[in-house]
């Protein structure tokens, strides 16, 4: 591509691109993707990048297009890679200057030369640093910020390669330069002193930027680029404490009495800001967590470091210290504020919600602190319960709605208690507690007094699981039913979460008697919430409920039925409320069973619209759409023209072949069991082709799963499915004779194969033929070295299905003149006689031998109430397995009558002559097992 003739027209068409019509933009972007492997394309986009006179959104575009383009052609390796010469030429052009004068371009630019860098950094690109290095002295402000802001970049990717060499690179390149970075940090931050000294507001700004971005770089150095880091006094940073705890050692004690005073003591008062405070918690919580920071449980077998560690904690820990420390974080920093207060009023969705797992401790002063009193209680409670247990004692009864302080305080000591439960277990009765204190304060309804009703049953749902006898579960229950009819919503939306976490704990039957007044309240209260985040919580609930009482909800859930079609509608922005649906579908399907059909108008179209891969919320919906596909498959009592329909989805998704392929196979093995017939007409053949596809790449626990797939259509229609599946049945049987060296897979072959042979004998005869013209063989030697594996390989089988399987399908190739058959026959026995072993059970009664593979009729099971009831699949695998010569044919028999007709085709001396090729040990067991017959 010639540069000077290629600008102006990719110029153009990068101009297209930025184009808000689609009739334009569509054309513009075909065209630049075609140009992506067109040598000199990229070195027209960086003029293009460069040219500081162009618009600025066709820039940004021309540096996108770059940056995706190292990802895709920068290795050597890659299709299409660029030429040496025109990434030589590249990596000069992108280092001339340093004056853009866009921020977002500027960063953009930075982070392609750091990807860049990653490739080729020092070996290709040497000179890439000293040019850095240079740049960041120049005296020009926008230059001097811009040559930085690489440089952040730039060691930010250097130091996240993991590989040992290019550690060892980055190790070197950190201790040539950091004296040079700590001196940069040094007058960034001086010059920047200096400008708010004299009031140059602007300037200190433009400073303060550059100081991060310093600080920045000395950090990625010093974490990333030393192996002993307290061998060199220059490289001391927090980091240290999560990256190289013994460095930090001699900082425990300056960093506890810092972060303590003023987080604990009046030396904060008026100074700290809410996220200092975040910080300075974080930090106490990380030396008091750290395990390098504590001896081994065997003393003898700690390390110096350890001890030393551990020594200066224990003398900063005393008891005055940290009972100041519990008492304040309880009484000061678990008071509700003014804020939150506020949004309880005016927002209590929010307040009801408000996110406080993941990683919300690290960034936010609730979680903060605590998950700080969690850990400081965890390791010092023996200390803290009685400085804990004395501030309830000092709340007993009930309080005064007239006094907030003392509500909030009760509020805040609870909620201690709550988040302490487990490390309290010894030391409070909770039962006593429960019935003598918490009972009556969840009846006073004033309504000041919400804030307590909301705490204690927020507190009972942190110790059901804790300590709570089952007799009091009906008294809970009560109160449940009370507190889900409070005037206020906090309260109602705290009371669902408590039930979750009771049912997630508790029996069944005790909950049984409540479960249409409470189902009831909660669909009234799914309907009262407006936010989807709420809806989804009171949605989980709801899915705990069906979950946990499975068949006993039928005569309710019609309400639900009919209000999640108009909620699926309402939530089309809302991915993650879907995502809840999909949930409360799945546990709905099953405790309604073969009822589910009446929902399918609604639910098919969402199984469609969740597992289709061509729209784009299938990107959230996938998993959850795929689970309940299957569910909706395996609780229906007959196929439908629309859930056949769906089954076109399948194409796409196996071509995925992500982690949700093991539920795809269940799902195929599903419309199986559900109509073979009407399935295999339809879709065998696209599965097929697709099975084909992924055979050629995939794991062996991947194969073990599509010949499964394969063996069950066999299974369940021996003719259609073996027609069916034709294409994929010759490399089972080469498999078989060329020996399949992985044990799970040969005996998935030799499933397969023994179902054609037992169940379509026909079939397997012409497949053998085929066979046989492959290899150039005789059909009937090629069965011989079947048939020889088969035997050789009986102990890769371990199922005792599959090994009966291999009897009857054996012994099913008599009786017969044939003289490879007669050749082959002491294996033939053998494998018999094994599988006998495996099958029959002696009556002691008669000391007869019984086949304990047969069944003889269907049984609906006994259940106990924690018991699952069988879904319409279990009762169609069921009635399969009563067809199947495997649970229907007995093998002493079977065996018997073949060796009788064998007997009779070739007469007693023939017969005689063909039982003395097998071992006499063998022949003993098996008259055992037949005599009599």
């Amino acid at each position: 591509m010639d540069i000077q003739s290629a600008s102006s027209v990719v110029l153009q068409a990068l101009t297209q691109a930025t184009s808000q019509d689609t009739a334009v933009l569509k054309p513009a972007e075909e065209q630049l993707r075609q140009w992506e492997t067109q040598p000199g394309f990229y070195s027209v986009l960086l003029s293009i990048f460069n040219n500081h006179l162009l618009d600025v959104n066709v820039r940004w575009l021309a540096v996108l297009y770059f940056k995706n383009g190292i990802d895709r052609y920068w290795r050597r390796v890659a299709p299409h890679a660029l030429s040496e010469e025109e990434k030589s030429s590249l990596r000069a052009g992108l280092i001339t200057n340093f004056n853009e004068p866009v921020n977002q371009i500027a960063t953009q630019i930075a982070v392609l030369i750091a990807k860049v860098a990653r490739l080729d950094c020092p070996r290709q690109w040497p000179e890439l640093i000293p040019i850095l290095l240079e740049s960041v002295k120049v005296q020009d402000s926008l230059q001097q910020h811009r040559a930085l802001l690489t440089f952040y970049h730039v060691t930010k990717t250097l130091a996240s390669k993991r590989l040992a060499t290019d550690r060892r690179l980055f190790q070197d390149l950190a201790s040539s330069i950091y004296s040079f970075a700590c001196s940069l940090w040094n007058h960034h931050t001086d010059t920047f002193l200096q400008q708010i000294c004299t009031g140059d507001q602007q300037a200190a700004l433009s400073s303060l930027e550059r100081t991060l971005l310093s600080l920045k770089v000395l950090r990625k150095l010093t974490v990333h680029g030393f192996i002993e880091p307290h061998n060199n006094m220059e490289v001391m940073l927090l980091d240290f404490l999560e990256y190289h705890p013994w460095p930090f050692i001699p900082l425990i004690q300056r960093s506890l009495e810092f972060a303590v005073s003023y987080v604990f003591t009046e030396v904060g008062e008026g100074v700290v800001f809410e996220r200092f405070i975040v910080q300075c918690m974080n930090l106490i919580k990380m030396i008091v967590k750290n395990e390098a920071y504590k001896p081994a449980k065997n003393i003898e077998d700690s390390k110096p470091e350890n001890l030393e560690a551990h020594k200066i904690k224990t003398a900063f820990f005393t008891h005055q210290t940290l009972t100041e420390i519990g008492r304040r974080l309880v009484s000061k920093y678990f008071l509700l504020t003014e804020e939150e207060l506020t949004m309880w009023e005016e927002d209590p969705e929010s307040f009801a919600v408000e996110e406080t797992g993941g990683d919300s401790w690290k960034y936010s002063l609730r979680p903060c602190t605590e998950v700080l009193f969690l850990d400081i209680f965890h390791n010092y409670s023996q200390t803290l319960t009685p400085v804990l247990l004395e501030m309830v004692q000092n709340l007993q009864g009930p309080s005064n709605v007239e006094d907030p302080v003392q509500m909030l305080m009760k509020d805040a000591v609870y909620n201690a208690v709550g988040l302490a439960a487990y490390e309290l277990f010894d030391n409070v009765d909770f039962d006593q507690w429960f019935k003598n204190q918490l009972l009556g304060e969840l009846q006073i309804s004033h309504n000041r007094y919400k804030l307590i009703r909301r705490r204690v049953i927020w507190l009972i749902g942190q110790w059901i699981s804790v300590k709570f006898k089952p007799e009091l579960r009906p008294l809970l229950y009560e109160v449940i039913l009370s507190l889900m009819q409070d005037p206020d919503l906090v309260v109602r939306i705290e009371t669902a979460t408590t039930l979750k976490l009771d049912i997630l704990s508790s029996e069944t039957e005790q909950f049984l008697p409540y479960l249409e007044s409470i189902f009831s309240l909660l669909f009234q209260l799914l309907q009262q919430v407006n936010e989807c985040d709420t809806k989804m919580q009171v949605l989980h609930v709801i899915s705990c409920v069906i979950e946990r009482v499975s068949i006993q909800i039928r005569p309710y859930a019609g309400c639900l039925v009919q209000y999640l079609p108009i909620l699926w509608k309402q939530s089309e922005e809302h991915n993650m409320l879907r995502c809840a649906i999909l949930t409360t579908l799945i546990h709905l399907i099953q405790g309604l069973g073969a009822e589910s059909k009446n929902l399918y108008p609604f639910l098919l179209p969402v199984i469609q619209l969740s597992t289709d891969v061509s729209q784009p919320p299938h990107v959230y919906l996938l998993e959850d759409g795929l689970e309940l596909w299957l569910v909706t498959l395996e609780n229906s009592p007959a196929i439908t023209p629309e859930l056949l329909r769906i089954f076109q989805n399948m194409s796409a998704l196996l071509e995925l072949s992500s982690e949700n392929v093991r539920t795809c196979f269940q799902i195929i093995n599903a419309y199986i069991y559900l109509s073979a017939t009407d399935f295999l007409q339809n879709y065998a053949e696209a599965l097929c082709r697709s099975f084909c596809e992924l055979l050629r790449d995939i794991t062996t626990e991947g194969q073990v799963q599509v010949l499964k797939v394969v063996e069950i259509a066999i299974k369940v229609s021996p003719v259609l499915g073996s027609h069916m599946f034709q294409p994929l049945l010759p490399a089972v049987l080469r498999g078989i004779v060329e020996g399949e060296r992985y044990p799970v897979v040969m005996s998935t072959y030799l499933g397969v194969t023994g179902r054609i042979l037992l169940q379509n004998s026909g079939f397997f005869t012409s497949l053998l033929t085929q066979m046989a013209v492959e290899y150039n063989q005789e059909a009937d030697q090629l069965l011989g070295s079947m048939i020889e594996m088969w035997v050789d390989r009986m102990d890769n089988i371990t199922q005792p299905e599959r090994r009966k399987l291999s009897a009857l399908a054996l012994m099913s190739l008599l009786p017969s003149d044939n003289s490879v058959i007669q050749d082959k026959f002491c294996g033939i026995i053998n494998i018999s006689v094994e599988a006998l072993h495996d099958v029959m059970t002696e009556d002691p009664e008669t000391a007869s031998f019984k086949d304990c593979m047969l069944m003889s009729h269907f049984e609906e099971p006994k259940l106990t109430d924690d018991e699952e009831p069988p879904t319409e699949q279990d009762k169609r695998r069921k009635l399969l397995a009563l067809e199947d010569p495997v649970h229907s044919v007995s093998l002493q028999q079977f065996v018997y009558e073949k060796l009788k007709a064998q007997q009779v085709l070739m007469g007693d001396q023939g017969f005689q002559a063909l039982m003395e090729t097998v071992d006499t040990e063998i022949v003993r067991q098996l008259q055992e097992f037949i005599h009599g017959m």
